[in-house]
């Protein structure tokens, strides 16, 4: 399962390179003789990450180009394709919203000739230096994994993860500085409304609000019918299978054929092992070096803030939720880091429970809540409730996430400071914004 941008050569490359360097090990390292074997079978999720809030008519053309890249090379074509939708960037998809991105694998596979001719890239001296030039930086990049010991090795030091958040900051950099251009977002912003988004305000999936109500009281009605005392035994022997080190599918079925739900399937693995928490890729240096003037403006006001503070103002960057989107946070966790600011955050699909105890343990000046998945209007108003509940009502909270513009206007209603959507891309006016914040919040209290 890989991801496919909107460098259509560099990708298209990517995957032919994919395809050697997995043939290569497959033979190489593991002996595999057969070459079906070692054929790179994969799916591809296009990369919705690109796509803009400003102009989104223009994500059509985005997605297109992204498919076409894993599709177009037929001995690196992809298997399966999953398209994002135009208006991602700025709320849930409609079912029409989806059905478009499908009808558009459907026309390129059936209408076009696409699948009717071998490789056409087969022999093309560009596209062998390219695919020869990934390569090679790939193959230099396994030997460096497999330095540290492994896969493994390198995603529990954290080296993985910290690749992966310092790329996308070079790459939201070069965006802010309009070195890398986002048609619609730093360059041909001019322009006329789109009938897309125009009008009734309902060009993407609006939240049904009973819907968490009507599951909660669905939930209740299936335990209250389930035998509770087959459900008991079945989750005691799932934590045998676990602790005696057996295999769990046995029990995990047993567990399902008695009504065990996830939730208590997946608590009963937390009695056993704990809670997993992934490293978030923001521990260490500053990220992006070189940032200019507008970041060293900002780091002028936290000198300024950290004098009236005794210490450096200190954010709490939480992700509420199940949507399991971090980019967002972490570039803004990178960011008011490299503004010297200091940062707690503990990655994704935090409960405003946990946020609020995190806020009063470390101590935090603000909270900063990144929320892609549709839930802000219910996620926010629960952290706003628990932190009045806490005695915290007075600690500033910012909000960042793909919402609406008319339920900005409801957060902002219920006491959150600031409220920021994707066409708010540059990342130093917001770390200064926030900054801004935490000094208003300490003059007042």
């Amino acid at each position: 399962f890989v991801n496919a941008g909107i460098k259509f050569t560099t990708e298209m490359c990517k995957m032919r390179a994919f395809v050697e360097l997995w043939d290569e090990l497959a033979a190489g390292r593991y002996a595999v003789t057969d070459p079906k074997l070692r054929r790179f079978r994969y799916g591809v999720q296009v990369n919705s990450l690109g796509l803009s809030e400003q102009q989104p008519e223009n994500n059509v053309y985005r997605i297109l180009l992204e498919m076409l890249a894993v599709v177009l090379s037929k001995d690196a074509r992809a298997r399966a394709v999953q398209l994002p939708a135009w208006n991602e960037a700025l709320g849930l998809p409609r079912p029409w919203d989806q059905q478009w991105s499908l009808r558009l694998q459907q026309i390129v596979a059936l209408e076009t000739d696409l699948l009717d001719c071998g490789d056409i890239f087969t022999g093309s001296s560009e596209i062998e230096t390219k695919v020869g030039e990934l390569a090679e930086e790939a193959r230099a990049e396994l030997a460096r994994i497999d330095d540290m010991g492994g896969a493994v090795a390198a995603v529990e030091s954290g080296y993985m993860k910290m690749s992966l958040v310092e790329s996308n900051a070079r790459r939201l950099r070069a965006i802010e500085a309009g070195e890398q251009v986002v048609v619609g977002v730093n360059a041909f912003t001019e322009s006329a409304e789109s009938p897309l988004t125009a009008g009734d305000g309902e060009s993407f999936l609006a939240i049904d609000e009973g819907a968490e109500a009507a599951q909660i009281e669905s939930l209740k009605a299936w335990r209250a019918a389930r035998d509770e005392s087959a459900v008991q035994a079945a989750q005691a022997a799932l934590e045998a299978s676990v602790q005696e080190a057996q295999n769990v599918m046995p029990a995990s079925i047993a567990c399902a054929k008695a009504g065990v739900t996830t939730g208590e399937w997946s608590d009963s693995l937390r009695r056993v092992f704990g809670e997993y928490r992934a490293p978030t890729g923001i521990g260490a240096g500053v990220a992006v070096p070189g940032a200019g003037g507008e970041l060293e403006a900002v780091r002028a006001s936290v000198g300024r803030v950290a004098e009236n503070l005794g210490g450096p103002p200190k954010i709490l960057v939480a992700k509420p939720g199940l949507d399991g989107h971090s980019n967002g946070a972490e570039q803004i966790a990178v960011k008011a880091r490299d503004a010297g600011m200091e940062v707690v955050y503990e990655g994704i699909r935090l409960t405003p429970t946990e946020i609020v105890q995190s806020a009063r343990d470390e101590g935090v000046h603000v909270i900063g809540l990144s929320i892609l998945s549709g839930s802000h209007g219910v996620l926010v108003v629960d952290v706003l409730e628990g932190l009045r509940q806490a005695g915290l009502a007075e600690l500033p909270v910012v909000v960042g996430g793909i919402i609406p513009d008319e339920d900005a206007a409801a957060l902002r209603e219920a006491g959150v400071r600031r409220v920021y959507t994707p066409k708010d891309f540059d990342l130093t006016r917001i770390v200064g914004e926030i900054v801004d914040v935490v000094a208003e919040s300490a003059a007042v209290h």
